[in-house]
């Protein structure tokens, strides 16, 4: 009895020292393979980029130097100048009344005391950025913010040709700008298609950071349809965020310069960094080109942006907070972004759309971030029709919507006059009720204040009542258009309501 249980022992003991060497010789075969993940089993996201065991590198060499070729000759350095100016305070004129004036002329009061108007004095400024040929006329695109407010324009080429550009038009809203040289025969750069660029691709940016001579950097895509803010600083509601980010290194100077593919093809313009130093840190912003074209083309064509406004807020479904949910009555839970309101008289409001619908498409592509709706609808101008697919209660729901402008009308939306441009506003006339209220024959509001040289040489507020300029009666716009004509230099007074006395602002404005 005692031989058999020893043999049984013997036998269940090798069997398990065999089996525990078995399975130990398995598993240093397959390797230490489990945390979560089994060998062989290849994830759906794998296959849908094509890469398979065995091939953990995308096809195709790395090489930049055909693509470089390509642009180098199409990027220029912008070199800007600003004339040293006169700012005004917002004083009215009574205040601003020198207690000696009446013994004293303005001549020797100013050489005693200096500027009656108690205006602070800007120098000269000089600064420098990046831009991209778009034709062989010389028509060249860049940043709206290398531009603003320069006086003198020089743009060099890579070949050291040196040329006076003037501005075509620009935009805050967009961050863009077109400028053009008299030259022809000029190398240029062909247009990309942003919608096609995807993360982790390969990218360049080119440019003329900190005065150096054009420089070519690489990285990846690292993120598309980024909203981050940066154009809040133009006083508009409506400025226009859907960068493009990148790990290729930007640094001051490369605004307004290229991002291109590996093809050589234009699909970006670089315009900002994110950084703690305002040196690169990690992550530089590109516009999409597919913004750029519209922007560009509009520019071209009719002096300034014709944007069309759906007129909607919306949040991304995940990001809503649930109270907002409640009281949206949300029920739908999948991708896409809640409309949380809708404007009156608005492109919406005509195509049906309502508080608490949910837009999954525009034009039959998906939409999951408020920005990406944005970059789709800025694409298109007043009177053009895009497709939104909705949901609504449960239901999908195609409808077709006709944009407007931001005035709520169809038309086209004619460049302002250049004068009044050039002062960075939005200008309205004067009712004629309100005005005998006022006690005077007329003026014009100055309902908005955006960038320009109001804002840059003032300190004049929205809701300012102009009634002269250069001691010269005005009753409206067009008398406002003609008392400023070609002047270098006006003098802008009026009033704000509810307070005594007149404003005076006295503005440089460029001659041409």
């Amino acid at each position: 009895m005692k031989i058999k249980q020893v043999f049984f022992t013997i036998v269940i003991s090798a069997v398990t020292a065999f089996g525990v060497m078995w399975g130990y010789s398995s598993y240093v075969k397959a390797g230490n393979t489990f945390a979560g993940q089994e060998k062989g089993i290849i994830p759906a996201n794998y296959k849908l980029a094509k890469l398979t065991e065995g091939n953990t590198t995308p096809p195709g060499a790395v090489d930049f130097t055909q693509s470089a070729a390509a642009a180098l000759p199409t990027v220029v350095h912008i070199k800007t100048k600003t004339n040293a100016k006169q700012v005004s305070n917002n004083l009215p004129k009574s205040q601003n009344r020198n207690p000696f004036s009446d013994l004293f002329d303005d001549d020797m009061l100013q050489q005693f005391f200096g500027n009656r108007n108690g205006g602070g004095y800007v120098p000269e400024q000089r600064a420098s950025g990046s831009g991209v040929i778009i034709s062989q006329d010389g028509f060249i695109v860049t940043n709206n913010h290398v531009v603003e407010n320069a006086d003198e324009l020089t743009v060099t080429l890579n070949n050291k040709r040196s040329y006076t550009a003037k501005v075509v038009g620009r935009d805050p809203a967009y961050d863009l700008a077109v400028i053009k040289i008299d030259a022809t025969g000029l190398p240029f750069l062909l247009y990309g298609n942003s919608d096609d660029v995807k993360i982790g691709q390969w990218v360049l940016a080119l440019g003329y950071p900190l005065n150096l001579e054009t420089t070519v950097t690489a990285g990846i895509v690292s993120a598309k349809s980024r909203s981050l803010g940066l154009n809040k600083g133009t006083k508009l509601n409506s400025a226009v965020e859907s960068f493009i980010q990148t790990d290729a290194a930007v640094n001051q100077g490369n605004s307004g310069g290229a991002l291109i593919n590996t093809g050589g093809e234009l699909i970006g313009i670089n315009s900002a960094i994110a950084s703690p130093t305002g040196y690169y840190s990690g992550y530089s912003y590109a516009i999409p080109v597919n913004i750029v074209k519209k922007v560009v083309d509009d520019i071209i064509k009719y002096g300034n942006v014709q944007r069309g406004f759906l007129g909607v807020a919306t949040a991304n479904t995940y990001d809503l907070p649930e109270t907002e949910k409640t009281r949206l009555n949300l029920k739908y839970s999948g991708d896409g972004l809640v409309i949380t309101d809708v404007s009156a008289n608005s492109a919406a409001v005509e195509a049906g759309l309502k508080k608490g619908d949910i837009i999954k498409s525009v034009n039959g592509i998906s939409v999951t971030l408020p920005s990406e709706l944005q970059e789709l609808v800025t694409r298109y101008k007043p009177s053009d029709k895009i497709n939104i697919v909705v949901s609504r209660d449960g239901k999908d729901i195609s409808t077709s919507a006709t944009l407007k402008n931001n005035m709520g009308t169809f038309a086209i939306v004619k460049a302002e006059n250049t004068t009044l441009s050039k002062l960075g506003a939005d200008f309205v006339n004067l009712d004629p009720k309100k005005a005998k209220e006022y006690g005077v024959p007329g003026g014009v509001i100055v309902k908005k204040i955006n960038e320009g040289a109001l804002s840059d040489q003032s300190r004049m507020r929205d809701g300012f009542i102009i009634v002269k300029v250069n001691d010269k009666e005005v009753k409206n716009m067009d008398e406002l258009s003609k008392a400023i004509g070609s002047s270098k230099s006006v003098t802008i007074s009026g009033f704000y309501p509810g307070s005594d006395g007149l404003y005076d602002y006295p503005i440089m404005l460029d001659s041409e």
